[in-house]
């Protein structure tokens, strides 16, 4: 246990994805790279650290837990980051969220991850950077877990912005100005919930729907001047999503999204794996009030956030 009363908080951003959906997966673009679309929002989740005078692990989120061994601890993501960065006891981890996270589709599973390590290693005094944060929490998530995701996520909040990320032998961010684009996206909350593995262990790695995606990723990425095109993209890509994996959508959210088409929206799609959580849609700016009362669903207005996981307090002392 260090001698020093240490008090530790992160910041770590959620994520809106784009295009270019399960090509981050590794069986897919180790053979055939990959690119995906994606920025950090204004949303965040934060994760305190504090040292404890006793042996204690303390860990609060949806539930409290008290335990003495790390192989103890229930919450998986923080006892997987325990054992990797070597902390063994003598801590109380808290998690705060800006948003009810399990289940929105903004990344939050990865954003945990990625702050929780980030605030371990702060805590033994290691400073590192985004790319090796991203490389962990994917060892953590992908490699230990074994959870059936892709990488995007954990790059996304490690290092903020608006990025095309491309997968190869290499993962490479090119960041992006988004040129106002932020004034023409709605991101709605469906009212329904739902487990990203569940959904996301069903999708089907069909080659030639992917190679589509990731074109789609890179369309995407020279259009963001163009918000109609990107809206445009957005549909195809929507289309190409349910015909990976049918759970992605339900009867319900085709009719929500063919009420925002009708009132005016250029196309969208649900943000994440699908299934529920938030229906991110891109639209004039002169339908939003329009596409918002005809759908009827709670708005979580939003920003893009530039930073990635950082930490924002720390005391030592």
């Amino acid at each position: 246990m260090s001698q020093f009363t240490i008090m530790i908080i992160t910041q770590t951003p959620l994520r809106v994805s784009f295009l270019g959906g399960n090509t981050d997966f590794p069986r897919y673009f180790k053979k055939y790279g990959g690119a995906v679309l994606t920025t950090t929002i204004d949303k965040y989740i934060y994760c305190i650290v504090k040292d404890r005078f006793d042996k204690e692990i303390r860990i609060n989120y949806s539930i409290k837990e008290i335990v003495n061994k790390v192989k103890d601890i229930k919450h998986e993501l923080v006892r997987e980051a325990m054992k990797l960065v070597g902390v063994k006891d003598s801590i109380e981890i808290t998690f705060l969220s800006d948003i009810p996270s399990e289940g929105s589709g903004l990344g939050s599973s990865s954003a945990v991850t990625v702050g929780a390590l980030n605030a371990l290693h702060c805590f033994k005094g290691e400073s590192i950077g985004a790319r090796q944060l991203a490389e962990e929490a994917c060892k953590i998530e992908v490699d230990l877990l074994k959870r059936p995701i892709g990488l995007q996520d954990q790059y996304a909040v490690a290092f903020g912005n608006f990025n095309l990320i491309e997968f190869g032998k290499s993962i490479k961010l090119k960041q992006i100005d988004s040129h106002n684009l932020e004034d023409y996206l709605v991101l709605l909350h469906t009212g329904k919930t739902r487990d990203a593995s569940k959904i996301l262990s069903g999708v089907k790695l069909k080659k030639k729907i992917l190679d589509r995606n990731k074109a789609l990723a890179k369309k995407g990425y020279m259009n963001l001047r163009d918000p109609k095109r990107l809206g445009e993209l957005l549909d195809e890509y929507w289309e190409l999503k349910k015909e990976l994996n049918p759970a992605a959508s339900s009867t319900e959210i085709d009719e929500m999204y063919k009420k925002a088409k009708k009132a005016g929206a250029w196309g969208g799609k649900i943000v994440g794996a699908g299934g529920g959580g938030f229906l991110l849609l891109v639209t004039p700016t002169n339908k939003k009030t329009a596409i918002k009362k005809k759908l009827g669903l709670r708005e979580l207005p939003i920003r893009f956030s530039r930073s990635g996981s950082k930490v924002i307090f720390d005391i030592q002392k």
